[in-house]
């Protein structure tokens, strides 16, 4: 554990040090402009370590949760480690997130701790990490768009759709049969079946924020599509309410 903790300090450095470099190169764009760059980064490495470790390195996390740690996952844990301690320091001096996502990443660092403490379950974790991480690029698509001034359009329009569908999907559906297969073997310790489940509980929270803004959504586009048909209305005959 010791050299685990040297491990942990030079991520969690690594990722501050590319923060004050963004900072220092795009000082122009403000701090959360920056600050999102290296969460994308993050979520970006951290979906393809994971995805590599679920579907090549293994084992399939579906079949054999509880399993000893291997060394890409404990690289994979200490990486996202890093990041979050970092990302928890950002949010809670700026002030931006509410307490969802803090609770997130308060249940992040502490979930990737206890598995590095335990050295056990660590498919489980990167699985998470996959399914937590795989929305976070076009999370942060959907700021930079809103930032740039092209998020009303259709590529504002596309992500939206494609955050929604693949939140519900990897988080809701995925999530919910790792956790029924986590719940269900003999090998993973309690306290990780907890974790489990206030991490898919928490999902929940996420996806009635979700639904909530995909009910606004479709009433605007409806709304939109409406003011559209009555503009057409009135281009073909000349006033609007005629429609023969």
């Amino acid at each position: 554990m010791p050299s685990l903790a040297v491990v942990v300090l030079l991520c969690l450095s690594g990722w501050v040090s590319l923060y004050i470099i963004l900072c220092n190169l795009n000082g122009s764009r403000g701090y959360e402009w920056n600050c999102r760059l290296v969460t994308l980064l993050h979520g970006l490495l951290a979906v393809c370590i994971t995805a590599y470790i679920g579907y090549v390195d293994g084992p399939w996390p579906f079949t054999y949760p509880g399993t000893k740690n291997t060394p890409l996952q404990i690289s994979a844990m200490v990486l996202s480690l890093g990041y979050f301690i970092f990302d928890m320091g950002w949010c809670v001096y700026f002030r931006t997130e509410g307490p969802v996502m803090l609770a997130h990443h308060t249940m992040s660092i502490l979930g990737i701790l206890l598995t590095l403490w335990l050295g056990e379950s660590g498919i489980e974790s990167c699985a998470v990490l996959f399914g937590s991480e795989i929305t976070n690029p076009l999370l942060q698509a959907r700021w930079f768009l809103r930032q740039t001034g092209r998020y009303e359009t259709p590529l504002g329009n596309t992500v939206d759709v494609l955050f929604v569908l693949l939140f519900v999907f990897m988080r809701v559906f995925v999530g919910g049969m790792m956790l029924y297969c986590e719940l269900i073997s003999p090998r993973p310790r309690f306290f990780i079946k907890c974790g489990g489940v206030a991490m898919y509980a928490l999902s929940w929270v996420f996806m009635v924020d979700i639904g909530r803004f995909a009910i606004r959504k479709s009433k605007k586009w409806r709304r939109q599509r409406g003011d559209q048909r009555r503009e057409h209305t009135v281009v073909v005959n000349g006033h609007e309410g005629k429609t023969d």
